[in-house]
């Protein structure tokens, strides 16, 4: 998709990266870790889930702070932002079913009800719903809201197709998968640009989710028995790997410009 790119000098004062192979990586590998992160801060680390959902959501208020200050797209604290709103996305997803006992039905539906919300208000307000125009603050504090809920919205839907209808791991990842390329081949053949992003986009919260399952939960259950501290460190290894690229890479760009 990374047609939706329009080179121009204003690109240096967006604050989202453009829409290429490494950025969808890296955005599935985020919502992976995101389900096994959370797991394993919960569970494996003992924190359990109050204290986390606490610490992420502090650490989360930081990096969010440190984006909306910034004047420009900056990789390590975007992808920061974005793996951590993975995580406290997650959070609230497993508050809502495990602590309040909400249905996954009721949840997933209430989410997407939200999203679309937020996306009616966000064109209502701006005319425009692309990654490719968040040059101002508001439009930078809807595009945030959105993420947001995308990861919630994944996380439920997620839940509920591998747990509550009962495909299992494997299959959800695989039913995911399928969806995105099938969104991807839309795209390809002159569906909307921006629509068939946010579908794609909401599509690799659950793939990464089911994903995530696949690789961590034990054999016993579906899995693959990697563990959730393996697969997040392997993912987060991959992930500092791309975003340190795309670092490097801005600021070579950015030396170049000020050479000329």
């Amino acid at each position: 998709m990374n047609t939706l790119t329009t080179p121009s000098a204003s690109n240096w004062l967006n604050k989202v990266p453009e829409v290429t192979l490494s950025f969808w990586v890296i955005k599935i590998m985020s919502t992976t870790v995101g389900e096994t992160g959370a797991d394993y801060l919960a569970v494996n680390a003992g924190f359990g889930q109050g204290m986390t959902r606490t610490v992420m959501s502090a650490l989360l208020a930081v990096t969010l702070f440190m984006q909306l200050r910034t004047r420009r797209y900056t990789p390590w604290i975007y992808w920061l932002t974005v793996v951590l709103v993975s995580v406290v996305g997650t959070q609230i997803t497993d508050l809502l079913t495990d602590g309040l006992g909400i249905s996954l039905y009721v949840s997933t539906s209430a989410f997407a009800v939200a999203l679309a919300g937020i996306f009616a208000v966000w064109f209502w307000v701006e005319r425009s719903l692309s990654i490719h125009e968040i040059l101002t603050r508001r439009r930078e504090l809807f595009y945030w809201s959105a993420i947001l809920c995308t990861f919630a919205l994944g996380t439920a839907a997620g839940d509920l197709a591998t747990e509550a209808l009962g495909l299992g791991f494997t299959w959800g990842a695989v039913l995911f998968g399928t969806l995105i390329a099938l969104t991807y081949a839309a795209f390809r053949l002159g569906g909307n640009a921006v629509l068939t992003f946010w579908i794609g986009y909401i599509l690799t919260r659950p793939f990464g989710a089911a994903l995530g399952d696949l690789l961590t939960q034990a054999k016993t259950y579906g899995g693959l028995g990697m563990g959730a501290m393996w697969t997040s460190a392997l993912f987060l290894t991959v992930i500092v790997m791309l975003v340190a690229v795309a670092q490097f890479s801005i600021g070579g760009r950015m030396n170049a410009q000020v050479a000329e």
